[in-house]
């Protein structure tokens, strides 16, 4: 299945839009990982572990709206946008959020 930000995918033809597809992974807060980005906070730095989850949050999502549009019969999904944010818990931490959204389509 094709996958793009794009609107359009060159050399192809839209048939009918199959609608909305949308995947969203949270992961939990984890003690260490936090620690270790406060420190990166002070010193300065990437903060590796978090990117990491995020690459690995924006990979499952998009398999799942892959998943999710070959339910409705897609050959591919177009437009698509990748949010990230926060969900604050409680005052012990936070949960990421990382949201995929596109429009599954049939394409000649």
């Amino acid at each position: 299945m094709l996958l793009s930000t794009t609107d359009v995918i060159q050399g192809a033809v839209i048939d009918s839009y199959l609608g909305i597809v949308t995947a969203e992974v949270v992961y939990g807060s984890n003690f260490l990982r936090d620690f270790l980005a406060s420190i990166r906070d002070i010193v300065g730095g990437r903060t590796g572990s978090y990117e990491r989850l995020f690459e690995e949050g924006q990979r499952k999502a998009l398999e799942e709206i892959e998943q999710r549009a070959q339910r409705l019969g897609a050959d591919a999904v177009i437009g698509i946008e990748i949010d990230t944010g926060t969900i604050n818990v409680d005052q012990s931490g936070v949960l990421l959020l990382i949201t995929a959204t596109g429009t599954a389509v049939k394409i000649r």
